[in-house]
């Protein structure tokens, strides 16, 4: 079957870095920590009490004060990043086909805080059932998508996707799909998500999965460190503009780079810890290298899950060094997490967004908070510690893992007319 040819023509960002694609981009560049103490509840008695939130967010200034208290805070950041992407992309009813335009986003989690919020309420009442009436089309995931159709008039495929933290590479990598099989011209596609709460937090502290760094919350996500000891929780969306070659040329849209391929696997092993040899990983990576026809050493950087937890950073670096071989010394790799925190079902879509800038730029950003190293890690492996390096990357793989075992990566790569 002869596929067509999908582009990536616009980008959006909200993140903990900055509310639009170029803060976010300047701060991946420099390097900056996107870590605080939380300011959303009163986190004084957790375990954890800080995370990489949006900064000085209100949502009225980008939505009517009315829409934007029946929209949850992870439906407003998918439509502000959206609103930037759309414009970024330069579409309007007269160079596109709405019935031929599409929206698929990813999440992992959806509107917890606003169920949190109405199981709150409902509890501290009388026992009388008194619900918001917007309270369960504000928490569905897949209103996200939604809205955006809502909001721009798209009528191409329109749906959600889940996969815990690969949700959003999971969605591009359908969207994609979407494209090449010549089902839609256009996907808007990407993933939001925002859980910075008591239940959030609460829950994943539960399970042990974050830093409890709370005397040096700074540098707590220390992603290959030695002395790393979980996760820091992040927040916001990324949102790509992706469409089939030919229309985009057709339309004079600007190119940004070309998506390769993508792949998906399961590690089939346990419900939140991985493979320890990385197999899924392994999978995953080689499934998106034969989607792409490309070789191994055919990709320059690999941002990765890197979520700065014991296991993972050991297990995805087995997998890279089972996958690449001699050329993963080649390679850059890096963690932007270490930055923005792990932003869950909306990192794949910032961490996609972080290649296609690296592929455009030929500048890698950086794993930063690295002070000792781990005798468990490979010496010879580019981690990209602490500062951006500037190098020519045709060719980018993010890697995206969710609890489940779910898997998904995707490639972009430099634009060859």
């Amino acid at each position: 079957m002869d596929f067509k040819r999908v582009v990536v023509t616009g980008l959006g960002a909200i993140t903990p870095l900055g509310k639009s694609v170029a803060e976010y981009w300047q701060g991946l560049s420099d390097g900056v920590n996107g870590c605080d103490l939380i300011k959303q509840f009163d986190a004084a008695k957790f375990k954890t009490r800080f995370a990489c939130e949006v900064k000085d967010f209100d949502p009225t200034n980008y939505l009517d004060r009315k829409e934007a208290r029946k929209i949850d805070r992870f439906s407003q950041f998918a439509l502000i990043a959206s609103d930037e992407a759309v414009k970024d992309a330069g579409i309007s009813k007269d160079n596109v086909d709405v019935d031929r335009v599409g929206v698929i986003i990813g999440s992992g989690i959806g509107g917890l805080i606003t169920f949190q919020e109405e199981v709150i309420n409902f509890a501290s009442g009388d026992g009388t059932p008194r619900f918001n009436p917007f309270f369960i089309p504000k928490m569905i995931l897949d209103i996200a998508a939604g809205h955006i159709s809502i909001r721009h008039g798209f009528r191409g495929p329109n749906y959600a996707v889940v996969s815990a933290c690969a949700s959003a590479t999971n969605a591009i990598i359908d969207a994609y799909d979407t494209i090449r099989l010549n089902k839609a011209d256009m996907i808007i596609t990407g993933g939001s998500e925002a859980v910075v709460s008591a239940a959030g937090v609460g829950g994943f502290n539960a399970m042990k999965a974050l830093s409890e760094r709370n005397d040096d919350y700074k540098t707590a996500c220390r992603p290959f460190d030695k002395d790393r000891d979980g996760f820091v929780m992040g927040e916001g969306a990324g949102i790509l503009i992706i469409e089939s070659l030919e229309h985009a040329l057709a339309r004079g849209a600007k190119i940004y780079c070309e998506i390769g391929g993508g792949g998906a696997s399961a590690d089939a092993y346990h419900i939140t810890a991985p493979h320890p040899e990385g197999l899924g990983a392994q999978n995953v990576m080689r499934a998106a290298l034969k989607d792409a026809g490309m070789k191994a050493e055919d990709i320059d950087y690999i941002n990765v899950h890197g979520t700065s937890t014991p296991l993972g950073d050991i297990a995805e670096t087995k997998a890279i060094l089972n996958v690449f071989g001699e050329h993963a010394y080649d390679l850059n790799i890096s963690s932007t997490k270490s930055m923005t925190g792990h932003c869950l079902g909306a990192a794949g879509a910032l961490e996609a967004l972080a290649c296609i800038l690296a592929v455009t730029k030929d500048i890698v950003p950086p794993t930063i908070n690295h002070f000792t190293d781990d005798p468990e890690l490979d010496p010879k492996l580019n981690f990209t510690f602490n500062k951006a390096q500037h190098r020519t990357v045709n060719a980018a793989l993010s890697n995206t893992f969710g609890f489940g075992g779910h898997n998904a990566s995707v490639i972009v790569k430099k634009y060859v007319a």
